[in-house]
């Protein structure tokens, strides 16, 4: 989707970018039920790739409903425009440099397969991390109370309880969040460094 009447303006060229920071730049996609540790593993990964000295950025879904996507809903036409901007943003960060990891719900396979799209058709390196976490265990958690919303009947089209999640077929890395952090990040680095090569 692009607006009427505008051209792509061409900057500096990708190569000398990434020459420039001395890195590759890439996307993490983090997709799991809420509470899942979606972004808890995402901020590890970030730390650590700071720690190397490489450029990275979370983008939480959360976080980006405060501002870029404050005026979605969560109907799935919302969820799909959610995932589309999203996509966009870290398209645009990856091809700075930086790593993007995002860490949003996006339950539908179609809307990620779209934001994996964005990102092919840009030449740049995108990468599904399924946050496969029980959803006992999501709910067992709750820590914003919205599973208990939810059930209540306080909230609609909630993810797991009345709207589906559909896990990915062949995600880069399934995760299950149950050793250490420490082993996580090793195996999240892993991912990127295929994805890079």
């Amino acid at each position: 989707m692009t607006s009427p009447n505008v051209v792509w303006y061409q900057g500096t060229p990708r190569d000398r970018r990434w020459s420039a920071v001395g890195a590759a730049g890439a996307t993490v996609w983090f997709t799991g039920r809420p509470a899942s540790g979606k972004s808890t593993l995402a901020a590890a990964l970030e730390s650590a790739l700071l720690d190397q000295g490489r450029s990275a950025y979370l983008l939480d879904g959360d976080n980006l409903r405060h501002g870029i996507n404050g005026n979605l809903g969560f109907d799935r036409t919302a969820r799909r425009e959610n995932v589309r901007r999203t996509a966009h943003v870290a398209r645009l960060l990856a091809d700075s440099g930086a790593v993007a990891l995002v860490s949003v719900v996006s339950p539908y396979a179609a809307d990620r397969e779209l934001a994996r799209a964005i990102h092919a058709a840009d030449g740049l390196p995108f990468g599904e991390v399924h946050v496969a976490t029980p959803l006992a265990e999501c709910e067992r958690r709750d820590p914003k109370g919205l599973y208990a919303k939810a059930r209540a009947g306080e909230i609609a089209g909630f993810t797991g309880v009345d709207s589906p999640y559909e896990a990915p077929q062949h995600p880069d890395l399934e995760i299950v969040p149950d050793l250490p952090m420490e082993e996580h990040v090793e195996q999240l680095l892993g991912v990127l460094a295929g994805l890079e090569s």
